[in-house]
């Protein structure tokens, strides 16, 4: 298999691992101000194909490809507890992923944790799939400012480029019902978010028998930063 799934090796002593998915458009890159560690927990970003050192291989093309895939390579990692973190766009692979182990009787995480998307059988939701080109180009540049870089034409290019194929990934994206996980789901909000409300993600309440809903201040990019409250929150020991 083609691929090195995630940004870093993995340890070999860590008490946990927390396997973060990248939203549209970009790649594990997006969770460079994060700590390496939390609590121990070591933070395993995942990076999807066709983007940035995966830059010459094929996208991925859906999200069931995309979690049939990672498993594989994630098979070795399995060996302690994790859990899973997506923002956005990036609860989708997450999930997929969940229910792929699931279907392969691998381990299934300690804890899913959702950030700011609607449940699979309200999708697609995706303020980007409604943008031109250049409000997209535009969505780009504000996203390499807010990860403290200059934005350079030829790399907003070249991500646009990335972005389309993700978005025509969610487009099509819907699961018909609620799929039941085995391990618990907690489900974040960010209270001062403009793009997506609590009301909106009621329908990951059907995802789990154990499903928790929590606030964090701040809005959609805040989680970009690494606050210390999503820190502890996503401490799953």
């Amino acid at each position: 298999m083609a691929g090195n799934w995630l940004l870093r090796r993995p340890r070999t002593d860590p008490v946990g691992r927390l396997f973060c998915f990248p939203y549209s458009g970009v790649g594990a890159s997006m969770f460079s101000r994060w700590p390496e560690e939390i609590d121990g927990i070591e933070v395993c970003p995942v990076q999807p194909p066709g983007r940035e050192n995966r830059s010459r291989e094929p996208h991925y093309g859906s999200y069931e490809r995309f979690a049939a895939d990672l498993v594989e390579y994630l098979r070795p990692y399995l060996d302690r507890p994790f859990a899973f973190f997506g923002h956005c766009a990036g609860a989708l692979p997450a999930f997929e992923t969940a229910c792929r182990l699931a279907e392969t009787g691998l381990p299934a995480p300690s804890q899913l944790y959702i950030s700011a998307q609607v449940a699979p059988h309200d999708c697609p939701h995706d303020r980007y799939l409604d943008l031109d080109e250049e409000e997209l180009r535009a969505e780009m540049c504000n996203l390499v400012t807010l990860r403290g870089g200059t934005p350079h034409p030829v790399l907003i290019d070249l991500a646009l480029e990335v972005l389309h194929e993700d978005l025509d990934v969610n487009r099509v994206y819907r699961r018909p019902a609620p799929v039941r996980l085995p391990g618990p789901v907690t489900v974040l909000e960010w209270t001062d978010d403009t793009e997506i409300s609590l009301e909106q993600m009621a329908g990951w309440r059907h995802y789990s028998e154990t499903v928790e809903y929590t606030a964090l201040p701040g809005g959609h990019f805040e989680f970009l930063s690494a606050p210390p409250l999503l820190l502890k929150t996503l401490s799953f020991r």
